[in-house]
């Protein structure tokens, strides 16, 4: 049998997304919206390689200045049928969880889209010299434009260093 676990394999959730895979610490922003005012957190993103490669899962965390945290889980799987697409699975806030959202991948910029009948949720994901930046913006209803509502700005941590619990 050939191959490493350490090299991703071709046409895999991994080798598109090998620039991503780490621990990233940093803030998250949220704008203020009609369900809450503007706040700040501290945020760990985590892309771990998991399926022997074949996926990459995706956490989060932020935890707000009074000890508050909210955190998310999901996986990236690349579709076999259309290598220009990229399924996420998420479970997120203690909700069941949703149908597969559609990702892609162009230019460096991990697009994911979540639709659902209120609107639809964009999420992007950019790593430029060190920093990730993971911004999201809503389009509710007819509206035509995404409204921007978070935005995070993660440095990678170094491996091995220890992050508190």
């Amino acid at each position: 049998m050939g191959g490493t676990v350490d090299r991703p394999l071709p046409g895999s959730a991994v080798e598109a997304l090998e620039v991503f895979l780490g621990r990233w610490t940093g803030t998250t922003h949220w704008e203020a919206t009609a369900w809450g005012p503007a706040r700040s957190a501290d945020t760990e993103i985590i892309f771990s390689r998991a399926a022997a490669g074949l996926a990459v899962t995706h956490s989060y965390r932020n935890t707000d200045a009074d000890g508050t945290r909210s955190e998310g889980h999901g996986a990236f799987t690349m579709d076999p049928d259309h290598p220009d697409t990229m399924w996420y699975h998420v479970n997120s806030m203690g909700l069941p969880p949703e149908a597969p959202a559609r990702a892609s991948l162009e230019g460096g910029t991990l697009t994911v889209e979540r639709r659902s009948d209120r609107g639809t949720a964009r999420h992007t994901f950019r790593v430029d010299d060190g920093e990730l930046t993971h911004a999201a913006g809503l389009r509710l209803g007819k509206a035509s434009d995404f409204t921007p509502f978070m935005t995070s700005v993660c440095r990678r941590v170094a491996e091995g260093a220890s992050i508190p619990a």
